[in-house]
């Protein structure tokens, strides 16, 4: 018995000019911040529709623009509540994110629509670029593993 081979499928032909790209970036915003740390081996990555700078392993912030939920648009610092005061005299606008469920969370934002938005923002990246313990975190995804407790006797 031979094997009937199955005709090859028709491809449908589309002029490249009429090619529609697979996905559509959407543009980088506030992408004067990545400028002011391009000399920093920095890393970007998606998340929630924003975009997140690592530092090594620390998030130290994201850039985040939703033209329908505005509240929170801008550089938001990844900190501790430990931090927020310290940060709070260098930074008048920084305030706690309102968008994630919580009353105070570890990440701030330098809110887009304030006065003084880029010229804070670009403090916060002078701030990075330094090192400054304040702005920086490890995300649970990127931390080691601990290792396991051995049991004692019973």
């Amino acid at each position: 018995m031979s094997a009937m081979r199955k005709p090859p499928r028709k491809k449908a032909f589309l002029p490249p000019d009429e090619i529609a790209p697979l996905s559509q970036r959407k543009p980088i915003p506030y992408a004067f911040v990545l400028d002011a740390i391009a000399h920093l081996p920095i890393e970007t990555r998606p998340i929630f529709g924003s975009l997140a700078v690592y530092l090594g392993d620390k998030i130290v912030c994201i850039l985040r623009y939703k033209r329908d939920d505005s509240a929170d648009n801008g550089v938001w610092l990844a900190t501790t509540v430990e931090h927020h005061r310290s940060l709070q005299r260098e930074f008048r606008c920084m305030r706690s994110i309102r968008g994630r469920g919580k009353a105070l969370t570890g990440w701030q934002v330098l809110p887009a629509d304030a006065p003084d938005f880029e010229e804070a923002a670009v403090h916060a990246c002078e701030l990075i670029g330094a090192r400054d313990p304040r702005i920086g975190k490890i995300p649970k995804s990127r931390q080691k593993p601990q290792p396991l407790k051995a049991a004692g006797p019973r």
